[in-house]
């Protein structure tokens, strides 16, 4: 009943459209095996992927610039499993819904947790990190807070988040959803979309054009090597310029 009043409702107000743009989950497949993708793309680096990035006018796909790497070298690339959950005093329910949610996660996901800006609680800790390894994922970025970091660290999985705290979740907030598109900071994150983060940060990648910003950032990558030759051979910025570089 409540659905259908739901649809009648949206029918009414012409939401249509609107709800087919904010809640469209990507599903096209890769030429490339999943992994082979997130291997190619952890060979590269944040500045190159943005910077096609920023080629196809997608200026805001990085996400918050606080949510960092635990450890400086950690990189990862994996297809985004989106988590949603917001601070709230509620407990009953939630060690099922948190079981159901992890059952479904999938190899060569990464986990994007949004925490509706959740300042109290951590979300990621070490019983996670050994969950997410068993169940074959690549990463987790949480824009919230994490404990148990030893025990993280320990495993070598890896963590992109906020803040670090020893407070558990359960009684400071809940999860609400799971697999739907999420919005961290500027970015909507859509479950299915490439995710990749460095020591500069975390970016989502369009899983529509996923493959070809990878083709143009390994291209990139190739290009800035050949300048780096340059330099250190001791050409002049002119001819450095003159031969198709740039600074």
């Amino acid at each position: 009943m409540a659905e259908n009043k739901l649809q009648k409702e949206a029918g009414l107000m012409k939401l249509d459209k609107l709800i087919a743009a904010r809640e469209y989950i990507p599903g096209n497949e890769f030429p490339v095996p999943i992994r082979e993708l997130c291997e190619r793309y952890e060979r590269l680096y944040t500045g190159a992927i943005n910077d096609v990035m920023r080629e196809r006018c997608l200026l805001e796909q990085n996400l918050p610039s606080n949510i960092m790497p635990l450890r400086d070298e950690m990189t990862v690339c994996g297809i985004a499993f989106t988590v949603k959950s917001a601070p709230n005093v509620m407990i009953q329910g939630e060690m099922t819904f948190r079981a159901k949610m992890l059952d479904e996660m999938r190899p060569e996901g990464v986990v994007v947790w949004d925490t509706s800006e959740d300042t109290e609680g951590s979300l990621w800790g070490g019983v996670m990190t050994a969950t997410a390894i068993a169940k074959g994922l690549r990463g987790a970025v949480i824009a919230g807070g994490i404990r148990d970091t030893k025990q993280i660290l320990e495993q070598k999985f890896p963590v992109f988040y906020k803040y670090r705290t020893s407070n558990g979740s359960l009684g400071r907030c809940l999860i609400t959803h799971y697999q739907v598109p999420v919005k961290i900071g500027k970015v909507t994150v859509r479950p299915g979309d490439v995710i990749f983060g460095d020591i500069d940060g975390v970016l989502c990648v369009p899983r529509e054009i996923a493959y070809e910003v990878l083709l143009r950032a390994e291209e990139i990558e190739r290009n800035e090597n050949e300048i780096f030759k340059w330099v250190r051979g001791g050409d002049s910025i002119q001819q450095i310029v003159d031969k198709g570089g740039y600074f």
